[in-house]
């Protein structure tokens, strides 16, 4: 005889009865809160040296929230007493602007950053709890994803990559001029040097990890025996991509850094070291 079969429960569509956000028993807020912390911190450092509009250039060194160097201020700090062109300059951008060039650049690198898919994920948990961390409820009622303004404008991120390959190979050209002394002769080298070549390294691999640089290079491709070339880079590029996490942070430092460094610098608060 078969065992009796309990009848079945009518399906009311309701969740669970959880009396809090989580059942989470870890400290699950602090990665939030420390991600939160430290894109806050450098957003109020980028926006107060961008409004500095000054010190941002010291002899061959030029801070890379301020490169490629667009105003005419910039030019005359060069042409003084010695010659040659140590960084693209266009000087077009006068004192009668009254527009610190920096917030005419970083809207380029600001705007791949800021589209970025981690940062997006960054900052979606710590400033907008959209969740604010695994298996943790959000405050919203709702949830759209991307599909509806102003979200769905992160789309354009993969045009930003092509704004930030090319100042990633700018902040590059910086790196290599880095080696210049202040007359023109090669062989220099300081500790600004090494400050902005780590700048221009760091900076090139989180520009190539990118999820869009990814796609670029093996995406669409419907045989990859047809293009090995292709495939060798997209494999480059998918190693580089699994730790484009930690990529996305230590460039962020590192370009602070950088800008903190020539600000010392150019201001004469410090000296800078030459090896050679």
């Amino acid at each position: 005889m078969a065992a009796p079969v309990a009848p079945a429960q009518p399906r009311t569509g309701a969740r669970a009865a959880i009396p809090g956000r989580t059942l989470r028993t870890d400290r699950w807020w602090v990665s939030p809160a420390i991600s939160g912390g430290v894109l806050a911190a450098f957003a109020v450092y980028a926006t107060w040296a961008a409004f500095q509009n000054s010190d941002y250039f010291a002899r061959p060194y030029i801070s890379p929230l301020y490169s490629p160097c667009i105003a005419s201020i910039c030019e005359r700090a060069r042409s003084g007493a010695v010659h040659g062109i140590h960084v693209p300059s266009i000087g077009i951008f006068g004192p009668w602007w009254g527009i610190s060039p920096a917030i005419l650049i970083l809207i380029f690198p600001l705007g791949f950053r800021i589209t970025c898919y981690y940062y997006r994920k960054t900052y979606y948990r710590s400033f907008w709890l959209s969740p604010p961390a695994c298996a943790v409820a959000e405050p919203h009622k709702r949830y759209t994803g991307e599909t509806r303004f102003p979200l769905i404008l992160q789309n354009i991120h993969r045009y930003f990559f092509y704004a930030a390959a090319l100042f990633a190979a700018l902040n590059t050209y910086d790196a290599v001029v880095s080696f210049r002394n202040t007359r023109d002769q090669w062989g220099h080298m300081g500790l600004g040097t090494l400050v902005l070549c780590a700048n221009a390294v760091m900076l090139s691999l989180y520009t190539v990890s990118c999820h869009s640089c990814r796609h670029i290079i093996g995406g669409r491709l419907k045989h990859f025996s047809k293009h090995p070339i292709r495939f060798k880079a997209w494999g480059v590029v998918s190693k580089l991509n699994k730790h484009h996490m930690e990529l996305a942070w230590v460039s962020l430092v590192v370009v602070a850094l950088a800008d903190l460094y020539v600000r010392l610098v150019a201001s004469g608060t410090i000296h800078d070291p030459r090896f050679f």
